[in-house]
């Protein structure tokens, strides 16, 4: 992706490229100085469409008041240019303790509350359009085992009908920091519309799921995760952890 990066130059003659940063697996991601500042560049191979709905999304975000890396315009007022994208450098630590990660629940629910009925990310399915759909930007059901598929399926149907919304998509550790001004949400890759369930899914319980909720969205956000992913090892840790289809008549504690 080297060549790629030759795109920061729309960003003023003196902006370069500092440092890589870890956490990247689909972009290539570093540091960057834009205007004397740091920032952070990202380049990958979404399409254009993808792009203008991710930083339009932040623009709407960091306007309603929610922690979120913002897009810097290039010199010529675009967000993004030939898959490149720059925004703010957002220093902080991960979240360690409950009151941390209830935080980010917090911030969850009102990124939740902020984009309901907003349009699903250019290509993307969610999970519950997986029940009838193969495919979907990252997600190629024909790929995995039929079985896997099943499960899979299973486990997104108990959300069928429930209200959506954009979802961050990937809330770990890795893609929150605790900052001096609250909880921000960074690395948005991942984001589309879905169920917001499967961002609830949080050390500690932090979203306050009681057992049936949380069992519900642990199998889909585990069965979303073996999807996106598949066939990692980590994808297929997690189809592990999606429980078989119970055939009629059949007690599931046998299983």
């Amino acid at each position: 992706m080297t060549a790629g990066w030759d795109a920061l130059r729309r960003w003023g003659a003196d902006a370069v490229r500092v440092e890589p940063l870890s956490g990247g697996a689909a972009n290539d991601v570093w540091t960057v100085r834009v205007g004397g500042r740091r920032a952070v560049g990202r380049l990958g191979t979404r399409s254009d469409a993808d792009l203008a709905w991710e930083t339009d999304l932040l623009r709407h975000l960091d306007r309603a008041g929610l922690i979120v890396p913002v897009p810097i315009p290039a010199e010529d007022g675009r967000f993004f240019a030939d898959g490149l994208v720059v925004t703010t450098y957002l220093d902080g630590e991960p979240p360690s303790s409950s009151a941390d990660w209830r935080g980010v629940a917090a911030a969850l629910r009102e990124l939740h509350r902020l984009t309901r009925g907003r349009p699903q990310r250019p290509g993307w399915r969610s999970s519950t359009d997986l029940l009838h759909a193969e495919s979907g930007t990252r997600v190629d059901l024909t790929a995995m085992p039929p079985e896997g598929v099943a499960r899979c399926r299973a486990a997104w149907a108990r959300l069928a009908g429930r209200p959506s919304c954009v979802v961050h998509g990937d809330p770990n550790p890795g893609n929150v920091r605790v900052t001096a001004r609250g909880v921000a949400l960074i690395d948005w890759d991942e984001a589309h519309v879905d169920v917001p369930d499967l961002d609830l899914v949080l050390p500690f319980n932090a979203a306050g799921l009681d057992d049936t909720a949380h069992d519900i969205a642990a199998q889909a956000y585990a069965a979303w995760e073996a999807a996106v992913c598949w066939n990692d090892d980590h994808s297929v840790e997690r189809l592990a952890e999606v429980r078989a289809v119970v055939p009629p008549g059949r007690d599931s504690s046998c299983l």
